[in-house]
This record gives structure tokens, sequence and C-alpha cells, in this order.
């Protein structure tokens, strides 16, 4: 049944649904989406998508929401609202200020001097399941998935990025500290919390306590 073939009650229904898809996919998008690709997606016209787009950010500004719907780059995008951005900045800044637990950055020792490593074989030498740990590291981006191991099971190994080498100031692993014990001792977890530890620019004692990971 094509539009001109439907009742205003429908019609409107359809228009509902047509608004929705465009917040779902602006919400999942990295980049700002065109209207074009929008249209070609919903199969109706760019001049209606565009219109829809419009009405779309016109209620959330009417409604007075945290955020936006905006043209950037010849598409549409979701940020937050201009008077909104002092909250925000200091919620990645503390993101960024957290500091990581003596269980993260020996963990992240481990990798660094074993790379390339599995859980494991981590797990064998702390003691303790490092799961957690390890996601932790892996979402600040100091560690990530390199390969599989050839044995059994083919586990993944995990080994230490150019983010953490830029946080430390090194070249490559060649230039980590030598230890003579490969648990790392005081003076190796001081230099990697001293490293990887960002320190804002701007005050934010405000934004609340700080937790350890």
């Amino acid at each position: 049944m094509t539009d001109e073939f439907i009742d205003d009650t429908e019609r409107s229904a359809r228009i509902a649904e047509y608004k929705r898809a465009i917040e779902s996919i602006a919400l999942v998008a990295h980049d700002p989406v065109p209207h074009e690709l929008l249209a070609q997606l919903l199969e109706q016209p760019t001049a209606l998508v565009e219109q829809w787009c419009d009405e779309l950010a016109g209620v959330y500004r009417q409604e007075n929401h945290g955020f936006r719907l905006v043209r950037v780059a010849g598409g549409i995008r979701y940020q937050t609202a201009d008077d909104l951005a002092p909250y925000v900045e200091r919620f990645l800044l503390h993101d960024q200020r957290a500091r990581l637990s003596g269980a993260a950055l020996e963990t992240l020792a481990i990798v660094a001097y074993k790379q390339p490593i599995s859980r494991a074989q981590v797990a064998a030498i702390r003691g303790v399941d490092p799961d957690g740990v390890l996601r932790t590291l892996q979402a600040r981006g100091y560690i990530d998935e390199v390969g599989r191991d050839d044995g059994p099971g083919q586990a993944m190994l995990f080994g230490t990025t150019d983010s953490f080498l830029e946080k430390l100031g090194l070249e490559s692993v060649d230039d980590l500290p030598a230890i003579a014990e490969f648990i790392p001792g005081p003076d190796v977890v001081e230099a990697l919390e001293h490293g990887l530890r960002v320190t804002p620019e701007i005050d934010i004692t405000t934004a609340g306590p700080q937790q350890d990971d």
C-alpha cells in the first residue's frame, strides 16, 4: 500500500516510526549520518527526511533536553547541549584522572614484560582471576588483543598498545626498565602509576569523590 492510499492516522503512525528510526540510527552512528543515506534506509524522499530531522531537533530544543540533533558536515548527529559542557567536561576528566588500582598496575606490568600473554598465564602469575582487571586495562586503551596462542584452545593473547608507550614516554617495550624478579616491585608500580596518571588542566574538585578501578 502506497502513501497515497493510507488515511491520516496511519500516515502519522508511519511518520512517527520513521522519526524513531532516525533517532536510532543517529544514536549508534560514530559519524554524522547524511540525509541521503537516511532517505535510502527509510525508502523516503530526502526532502521529507530533512524535514523530520528538523522537527526532531525542534522538539529536543523545545523540551530543553540535555542533547541536540544537529547538522554537521553534511549530516546529522547527536551532541550535548552547549550550556551543559562544564558537566560533561567534569565527567570526562574524572574518568581520565581515575587512578589504576594496585592490581591493575601489577597486571599491566605482567602484560608489558611477558607479552604476548594469555589470561590463564596472567592468572598463573598473579594467583587470581584477571578478567575484570584485563577488561579495565583494555577499556583504558593500555592493552589489546594481539593474537591467539598456537596451542590447544587457541587462547587470546594480550599485549600493550601504542597508547601505553605514549603515556610512559617510551619508544618500544624494549625501553622498559629491567627488573630482577618478574612480579613488579614498588618502584616499578610507582613508575607505571606516575606515567599513566592524567593531570587535568582545570579544577574538577566539585566532580565528586574518585574511586579506584
